[in-house]
């Protein structure tokens, strides 16, 4: 696995041994990243990568401008693969690696905000789990601008979403489906007076 394109392009990236974790395809985070370039969605954000396995996501978005990435992975194993990639790239300064769950990180947040996050988790993880985690993140969305990247077998049902998110965009890829989320009008709003 390689980095895609930005500053890093076509920088090798260690991964986790085992089938542990599925890493996102290169077509598809070209297909991606193209997407959230169009969008001016990755210069100087803060981005916060959710099951993060090899870390691929979060550095890309590094490599193509974004200020600062924060990865969440629950296995210690595959925090020191992201450890690795971070040190490789040189920028350390510039990522966060937290050995947590996913739920459990955004959580602990605390009054920090983030403008992008990528949310991959394992196939298997209830539609239930799914959702408690996008409630959780609804408040940690800097604004409407903010995007939250689902993504999901193409076999699962659509996400059930919590209040304050709607649906950005939907793509499938093959097995893939992404699913683009943003806050929803009124609540950016009443977020954005509430400031």
């Amino acid at each position: 696995m390689r980095i895609v394109s930005g500053t890093f392009r076509g920088h090798p990236l260690r991964t986790p041994p085992g089938d542990g974790t599925r890493p996102t395809s290169d077509r598809v985070r070209e297909s991606l990243f193209a997407s959230l370039e169009s969008l001016d969605m990755l210069t100087g954000t803060e981005v916060l990568d959710l099951f993060a396995g090899s870390g691929a996501l979060g550095l890309e978005a590094l490599s193509r401008g974004a200020a600062r990435a924060t990865f969440v992975e629950k296995s210690a194993a595959v925090c020191r693969v992201i450890e690795s990639n971070v040190r490789s790239l040189g920028v350390a300064g510039r990522a966060v690696v937290r050995n947590r769950a996913a739920l459990t990180a955004v959580q602990g947040l605390g009054d920090a905000s983030v403008d992008l996050v990528f949310a991959d988790p394992p196939y298997p993880l209830s539609e239930a789990d799914v959702t408690a985690l996008l409630e959780a993140l609804v408040p940690k969305l800097r604004d409407q601008d903010s995007l939250v990247v689902l993504e999901r077998s193409a076999r699962s049902p659509r996400p059930e979403l919590p209040a304050g998110l709607s649906v950005f965009r939907e793509k499938v890829m093959g097995e893939t489906t992404l699913w683009w989320l943003e806050l929803e009008l009124d609540r950016a709003t009443s977020g954005s007076a509430e400031s």
